[in-house]
């Protein structure tokens, strides 16, 4: 789980470029793009048109991964001895099977769904989290923002995603091991608390102090959210039997897509009152 964080922290690294680089080619790049041309016209289109060039050449690479838990009818062509060997191996695992209801059990399953609803909340969080940041860093100062420009924005989240990922593969498996996902989890999420509650602090700051408390900051929420989620991943695995994993990441996956569309809805009407209070 934690080589799957690693992953996204990678994305974070790489995102961020992209989206401050690439947005507004015209104003930042007029030499190689003109303001009469789309991207003048559409100053936040190359990103995206960027991104989902990313996005169908993974859908194509999609097509080649191999099942990692192939099930499926046996293959014609296996001998009759290996048959027998496969069907007694399958009845002995349909014999240890926990009733026949395996969807209902899972909603009976206190373990995965506690770790599901803590995992959609985080999941939350972090949609938020990532939504507000760059807006409260664009904003200008009279607002309480930092009037940061995009490239600056870009900057901080490059930062922060490179101190995840060097956490991820350095760190969270001893981690890990020292603690438990559970209390990992639990130190996480309460150190995330004080963490945010500096961020109108740094605002009113200024220069470097300003810039390496704030990439610091935005580093440690990061750690600590990706953290406390991989923690309720690795209990959702662990509250279920190998046949129910499918159905319950699955069930997680439906779960948290849901919180995470309420998230962006909620951010984008608070803010602006946030602005208009401050």
């Amino acid at each position: 789980m934690s080589a799957v964080s690693t992953a996204w922290g990678i994305g974070l690294i790489i995102g961020p470029v992209l989206g401050g680089f690439l947005a507004q080619p015209a104003d930042k790049y007029p030499s190689v793009f003109s303001k009469e041309s789309i991207f003048g016209r559409f100053r936040y289109a190359l990103p995206c048109f960027t991104i989902s060039a990313f996005a169908l050449v993974v859908t194509a690479l999609c097509c080649f991964i191999p099942e990692t838990l192939h099930n499926h009818e046996l293959d014609n062509k296996t001998s009759d001895d290996d048959s027998v060997e496969a069907l007694e191996a399958a009845s002995l695992e349909t014999t240890g099977m926990p009733g026949n209801n395996k969807r209902a059990s899972l909603f009976k399953n206190w373990p995965l769904m506690s770790s599901i609803l803590v995992y959609c909340v985080l999941c939350l969080h972090d949609t938020v989290y990532s939504e507000i940041f760059a807006l409260w860093a664009n904003s200008p100062c009279k607002y309480g923002g930092l009037g940061y420009s995009t490239n600056q924005v870009g900057t901080v989240l490059t930062i922060s995603g490179l101190g995840l990922f060097f956490f991820q593969v350095l760190l969270y498996p001893s981690a890990d091991r020292l603690l438990g996902p559970v209390q990992l989890a639990r130190l996480a999420g309460a150190l995330m608390i004080p963490v945010q509650l500096s961020y109108p602090f740094i605002a009113q700051l200024s220069g470097v102090t300003q810039s390496l408390l704030l990439s610091s900051a935005s580093i440690l929420v990061n750690v600590f959210s990706i953290s406390a989620i991989t923690g309720m991943v690795i209990l959702q695995n662990r509250a279920v039997d190998q046949h129910q994993r499918g159905a319950a990441n699955g069930l997680a996956m439906t779960s948290m897509s849901l919180f995470k569309t309420v998230g962006p809805v909620g951010a984008g009407i608070l803010t602006p009152h946030a602005l208009l209070l401050s």
